[in-house]
């Protein structure tokens, strides 16, 4: 298991990296009931990580426009 960086700082992959590890640890189901509970609430920090950035990507990409004319490929910022 990664160590406990803050998670706000995490890039994508690494916090879908560490939540696909907490995933296979819950399913072989050797850990105890604290352990359980406090991996299941460490994913669901991760998840909610992984779904702002993929918001915050998917606010990118929709602000990325090509005109018709020219081909010119434009981007406008947004702030989050």
């Amino acid at each position: 298991m990664a160590d406990k960086k803050d998670v706000e700082k995490m890039e994508f992959e690494e916090a879908l990296k560490e939540l696909e590890d907490i995933v296979k640890v819950l399913e072989e189901g050797k850990s105890t009931l604290k352990e359980s509970v406090d991996l299941y609430e460490r994913g669901i920090v991760l998840k909610k990580r992984c779904d702002q950035i993929l918001e915050e990507t998917q606010l990118k990409i929709n602000q990325i426009a090509v005109d018709k004319d020219t081909g010119t490929v434009s981007v406008s910022e947004v702030e989050l």
